[in-house]
């Protein structure tokens, strides 16, 4: 970590917003984030309508009814502004601009990125669209969440299924598209014993007692609600079906063979879960048929060489340990700003 050596603390403040399906990755990283700079910088969480709740023992400031992003940054003024609130709009990035001296935004695939200071994307790691040079997509720079550290690479411990293996369903915090609901009622079909565990995300907004009645009428599954330990179910699976997020990320730094689903178009197009990283990708999943879904499953339960190499293929990558190399740039946004106080470009100050 680079240590800030002015004597006289700066402030960081995240704004995070649940957006583009991101589910809840965005807030968790932003806490690992805030827990890392918090001795060397005063952290503060905007709270927006869309916004995860503030981590505890941070300050946080609410976006009212009556105020706006602007309004909040005018009153706070940040020295950086951490952002990951879905694509961004060039006009509101351009005002924001004029207030606080450094802007960093996460996966920001809208218009308002190019008019931040610095944009790390991990989901469109190897586009072949060219990028503005402030632009970094890099999957190195996903950060696994601190509850994985004692599942890193736990697929290469794991034996091979046994007579009742185990698949785990999770699409993720919200589940636009219902895909839950949809594998599971695929797979209810399957004739083998097999043991399911739907994790249901908090902001799930479908009928619930609708999946409890389908796991009602096959065995040995269970349909389970937060809270609960993500890294320890999928630590226990030895499949997981899952949306093209960010949660094929958190799969592979275990190491488990996956099935993905995509919500939508936006997903289908996203680079990374594919079989060359260790994954099986089975496109928009309100398309996917039952034959392809349920031969997917029984693949790597079925044949111990594809099983390995899916593990080998996700493994191989090394992902999660992003978050040095992200500390740096916060702490060098902080020390060499790209404008001084109300929105002047360093140059200007000088002359």
């Amino acid at each position: 970590m680079i240590p800030i050596e002015n004597s006289k603390k700066k402030t960081v403040a995240f704004y995070i917003a649940r957006a583009d399906g991101k589910g809840s990755y965005p807030s968790r990283r932003a806490i690992v984030l805030a827990q890392a700079i918090a001795k060397e910088v005063n952290v503060l969480f905007i709270v927006g309508e869309n916004s995860p709740l503030p981590p505890d023992g941070f300050k946080s400031i609410i976006v009212g009814k009556k105020s706006n992003l602007l309004q909040v940054l005018t009153f706070i003024h940040p020295d950086l502004l951490i952002r990951d609130s879905g694509s961004t709009i060039a006009e509101e990035v351009e005002k924001i601009r004029e207030i606080v001296p450094s802007i960093l935004h996460f996966d920001d695939f809208g218009d308002g990125g190019k008019q931040a200071d610095f944009v790390i994307q991990t989901l469109l790691d190897d586009s072949i669209d060219e990028v503005p040079e402030h632009y970094v997509r890099d999957r190195q720079l996903f950060i696994a969440d601190p509850s994985m550290k004692d599942f890193k690479k736990h697929g290469l411990k794991k034996e091979p299924p046994g007579t009742l293996p185990h698949l785990v369903i999770s699409f993720g915090e919200e589940d636009e598209g219902n895909l839950t609901f949809r594998a599971l009622r695929h797979v209810s079909q399957l004739q083998i014993p097999l043991k399911v565990t739907v994790l249901v995300g908090e902001k799930y907004p479908h009928d619930i007692s609708t999946l409890r009645m389908m796991a009602l009428g096959r065995r040995n599954t269970i349909v389970q609600q937060p809270p609960y330990d993500l890294p320890e179910v999928y630590a226990h699976a030895d499949v997981v079906l899952c949306a093209s997020g960010y949660m094929p990320y958190e799969v592979a730094v275990m190491g488990i063979p996956c099935i993905v689903l995509s919500q939508n178009d936006f997903e289908v197009g996203l680079t990374f879960p594919k079989e060359q990283h260790g994954f099986v990708h089975l496109g928009l999943g309100r398309k996917v048929k039952q034959s392809n879904l349920l031969n997917a499953i029984m693949e790597p339960l079925l044949h111990e060489p594809l099983r390995k190499r899916a593990i080998e293929r996700q493994l191989s990558l090394n992902l999660g340990g992003g978050l040095d190399t992200v500390l740096e740039t916060i702490f060098y946004l902080i020390e060499h700003p790209k404008r001084g106080a109300g929105g002047k470009t360093m140059s200007d100050m000088l002359n």
